[in-house]
């Protein structure tokens, strides 16, 4: 049993301790530590230093790098896409600052933009699924090709067609089908008309917006979220095609990419990647130049996946020299040879007053 002097016995031995270590404290090791602690907090002032300046100079020197870019890049646009006519869609909301800058690089290689539309989220929503097949049902008959495909299929040849489709003989005016079809997605809010297009376009150009999370890739785990957005992407993959498929040439574009986008499923998938040229990095001037620079390697049919990321083809799109455009009417006496058939047809076996992208 511990008694009373037990604990008199212990509360001395705390208090000699303490005196103990108050008299070293004050006296022969006050110099030793207070020196160490001192020779401690100099030398970690000197590495804060250190790093400040590193970081400060690494800036400097991305700013400058920067600067570079954006002076070098009306040189390099320069006359790129000249005469071109560009059709942008936006796969979502794009930031209206990213739009106008890549909106100054088309300008400033030549093109304009001459339609301007936002696919609704209805467009990709899977809970839309039967709205959407309505719609692909209304305009079948007014795209060709796609009778026997599925209604994500259709909706995207439609809407290609309806950016590009040009009557032949009168290429500055779009099809009668073309402007119907436009009409008729509009009216299902599957798009937004954001500037009304009057001629057709050449190329079209589909504009990502940021992605907020990396979606799974076809695994049977994840959250409803992110199957939702595989889902998405899959559909946008098929607007893609139709859009290279109905136009002289087509791009995505869009922020760095995360795993599972749009972005990263073209440049994983080989098939795909042959086909579909994209640029990443558009919220950066590097990628906002590189536009223009794809879209005129695309219509030169130099294919690739262009930006910083793993697996992309190169940082910056190869230069390619364009023919001029040629909007003359079929069948007009001035028609290139070879581009008009000699039954009268379009040079491709068609006749008629249309033609669809």
């Amino acid at each position: 049993m511990i008694d009373f002097r037990y604990h008199i016995v212990s509360l001395i031995s705390v208090f000699l301790a303490l005196a103990v270590g108050i008299i070293l404290g004050a006296g022969p090791l006050q110099g030793a530590i207070g020196d160490q602690l001192t020779g401690q907090v100099e030398q970690l002032r000197l590495e804060r230093n250190e790093l400040r300046d590193q970081l400060d100079a690494t800036n400097l020197k991305v700013a400058d790098d920067q600067e570079f870019i954006v002076a070098s890049g009306p040189q390099l646009v320069a006359g790129t896409l000249q005469d071109r006519r560009v059709a942008v869609v936006d796969l979502g909301d794009v930031d209206d600052e990213r739009y106008e800058a890549v909106q100054e690089q088309l300008e400033g290689a030549g093109a304009s933009i001459v339609g301007h539309v936002r696919l609704d989220g209805a467009w990709t929503d899977k809970k839309q699924e039967d709205a959407r097949k309505a719609t692909a049902t209304e305009i079948t008959d007014l795209v060709t090709g796609v009778t026997e495909s599925g209604t994500d299929e259709k909706l995207a040849a439609g809407l290609a067609t309806s950016l590009t489709a040009k009557q032949l003989a009168a290429p500055e005016e779009r099809t009668p089908e073309a402007v119907q079809i436009e009409l008729k997605l509009a009216q299902a809010e599957l798009i937004e008309v954001v500037q009304e297009q009057d001629v057709p376009a050449d190329v079209v150009l589909l504009l990502a917006p940021e992605s907020k999370v990396a979606p799974t890739t076809g695994t049977t785990t994840g959250t409803a979220d992110e199957k939702a957005d595989t889902y998405a992407v899959s559909i946008e993959v098929l607007l893609a095609q139709a859009a290279q498929a109905r136009s002289e040439g087509s791009l995505v574009a869009g922020s760095t990419p995360v795993p599972g986008d749009l972005i990263s499923t073209i440049t994983a998938d080989a098939d795909l990647a042959a086909v579909l040229s994209t640029v990443s990095g558009i919220e950066a001037p590097a990628g906002q130049i590189s536009v223009p620079l794809a879209l005129a390697a695309r219509i030169g049919d130099k294919v690739g996946q262009f930006g910083f990321e793993d697996g992309a083809t190169a940082v910056i799109p190869p230069s390619v020299q364009l023919p001029p455009v040629d909007r003359t009417p079929a069948g007009a006496p001035d028609t290139p040879l070879g581009t008009e058939g000699t039954d009268g047809t379009d040079g491709a076996g068609t006749t008629g007053e249309t033609a669809e992208g």
